[in-house]
């Protein structure tokens, strides 16, 4: 079987010839072979309120336009990524306006403070939706009508499509069709034999995965604005031996999206730290390094439910409800019993957490005795201790660091003042800082601030006979970090439908194939068979002449044809014209 190439400018085999003579031949056979719409240049002369509406709907749900929302989308969400965001941490939003004047009342107008509700980032937003909409709904419902039709009629000239090939065979016509209808059909082709030829067509797949690929978008747009509109997360610190109700007065801190209504949508659960569990790697170069880390709880559904166990870990958390509960860090909370000037129990056997510093947990945090405290002379004082906890403390060398993680060797150092805290004052502070505006400092007998350190069982006892503070033990706590993030599985489904369907568009071709068996003038049948891709591939002349090698084994060559000028060779004659317009 010999192959032949030539080039004809201005082919494209995915849409019909410019010229007469050649969309004559081809017809229906050279049309598109794609669902995307036909580009119209506007007639900007003529066009009236319609026409523009009509053009800028066009303009709108082009695959440009698309990609140019997409892109602009991406930009978009830069700004959300790398500036503090009020519904993520307003108190970083608060510093920023503070460190930043210039900027800040920028940002403001702009609406950087809160990128995903601006109306920019929505406009955006929504345009792409509409966008993806509009590209859809014609191209589904044109390719439906495709799949219901019949593969386009054989065009006259078959020699003129990019790939052909032709032989004389003794066979008669009818037999050649049908053995083409049934080669064409086992090798998956739609196959229809109309008149003197069969037409079959091949890759509609790769329609469907482009369909699918836009359609998925619009699921994943759709399963991100939903999630972001109805999403809430918080997180609670919790002592072991206490319990957690799903209500937003116990989070420590809480955001949710614009439309979360805490009424309604907060699932009804609650659960109780039974104990913490952690192991740490004792030698090596990942000493330190948790190997246990796991949190053991029981937990209960709604008002009345069963009691349930549970063992949470790092990223295994708790399923309830739609709701997730992750176990997201751990510290010490300090077991303290403080006695005022009379030894009266202000303070009794009270845990104070304290946050983690360091991977060893090098803790700091504050210790707030906030009513019942009288000092020496009887008057009424509040007391507050700067606290820094060390649970395996390695002595002066190592410095105020610990140096490993479990508890080998807890140190709590204290700094004591005494006057008024400010939480009478209405405004709100953190438990985990002293605001020292109103506090006096302890002295001790050089003048200096009051501190001291102290092993479990110690007593540290104030100046001037001012009480005492007494280091119990100490409480393990976890932190638990409660989310729920609805439409996250369609985005999981949508991205995932998204990638296959690309592929699918990328590396599946459309394809057409005619075989046209007709008598000649001599009485042989003569066979032409033409191929005809969407783009310009070598998949398809391959193909063509593979299945023309496998037909030829069925109609051979007929014996001793007589050759003229104007009658074909008895074996394949393969020739190839490669497209230089192919459609994108």
């Amino acid at each position: 079987m010999s192959t032949t190439s030539n080039t004809t400018p201005g082919t494209d085999p995915g849409k019909q010839p410019k010229a007469d003579g050649d969309q004559q031949d081809l017809g229906a056979a050279g049309s598109q072979l794609s669902t995307a719409p036909a580009e119209e240049a506007p007639n900007l002369p003529s066009l009236g309120v319609i026409g523009w509406a009509r053009w800028f709907w066009r303009q709108l749900t082009s695959m440009r336009v698309a990609l140019l929302l997409l892109l602009l989308v991406s930009l978009g969400a830069i700004p959300g990524s790398l500036i503090p965001q009020d519904g993520i941490d307003a108190v970083k939003v608060e510093e920023f306006r503070q460190n930043h004047d210039l900027l800040a009342p920028v940002y403001d107008k702009l609406g950087l403070f809160h990128v995903y509700s601006s109306v920019w980032f929505s406009a955006i937003y929504i345009l792409l939706f509409v966008s993806l909409i509009g590209c859809i709904v014609p191209r589904t419902w044109q390719f439906v009508g495709q799949l219901r039709g019949r593969p386009p009629r054989a065009p006259r000239r078959l020699d003129r499509l990019p790939a052909y090939t032709t032989w004389r065979t003794a066979a008669e016509p009818e037999e050649v069709r049908e053995a083409a209808l049934t080669l064409l059909k086992k090798r998956r082709f739609r196959a229809d034999a109309a008149g003197d030829a069969v037409a079959a067509e091949k890759g509609y797949l790769r329609e469907v995965g482009n369909l699918a690929f836009h359609i998925a978008l619009i699921v994943l747009l759709v399963a991100f604005a939903w999630g972001q509109l109805f999403k809430y997360e918080g997180n609670k610190l919790i002592l072991e031996g206490d319990g957690f109700a799903n209500t937003l007065t116990q989070y420590d801190d809480f955001k949710s999206g614009n439309l979360f209504d805490p009424d309604h949508d907060l699932a009804p659960f609650s659960f109780t730290l039974k104990d913490f569990h952690g192991t740490y790697e004792a030698t090596g170069p990942n000493r330190g390094t948790p190997r246990v880390y796991e949190a053991e709880v029981t937990y209960s559904e709604g008002a009345h439910g069963a009691e349930k166990s549970k063992t949470v870990e790092v990223n295994k958390p708790l399923n309830i409800d739609g709701s997730k509960v992750y176990l997201v860090s751990h510290g010490y909370a300090p077991i303290l019993t403080v006695k005022d000037a009379k030894g009266d129990v202000v303070m009794d056997k009270q845990a104070v957490a304290l946050l983690p510093l360091d991977g060893n947990v090098t803790s700091s945090g504050a210790v707030k005795v906030m009513d019942g405290y009288r000092n020496a002379k009887g008057e009424k004082e509040q007391l507050g201790f700067n606290a820094f906890f060390l649970p395996t403390y390695g002595g002066k060398d190592s410095g105020m660091r610990s140096t490993f993680p479990a508890l080998l060797n807890p140190m709590l150092a204290l700094s004591a003042y005494h006057g008024d805290l400010g939480v009478d004052a209405g405004i709100p502070q953190s438990i985990y800082q002293l605001d020292k505006t109103n506090l006096k400092e302890f002295k001790d007998s050089d003048g200096e601030l009051f501190k001291q350190q102290l092993k479990v069982g110690d007593t540290m006892t104030l100046p001037n006979g001012a009480g005492t503070v007494t280091f119990d033990g100490v409480q393990e706590w976890a932190g638990f970090q409660v989310t729920r993030q609805p439409g996250s599985g369609w985005a999981l489904g949508g991205a995932v439908v998204a990638i296959f369907g690309l592929a699918g568009s990328l590396f599946i071709q459309r394809r057409r194939v005619w075989v046209r068996a007709v008598r000649g003038a001599d009485g042989v049948t003569v066979v032409e068979m033409a191929g005809l891709g969407r783009s310009e591939s070598a998949k398809v002349p391959e193909e063509l002449g593979d299945l023309a090698g496998v037909l030829y084994d069925q109609a051979p060559g007929a014996p001793d044809a007589p050759e003229t000028d104007d009658t074909p060779d008895s074996s394949p004659d393969t020739h190839v014209v490669p497209a230089e317009g192919a459609e994108k």
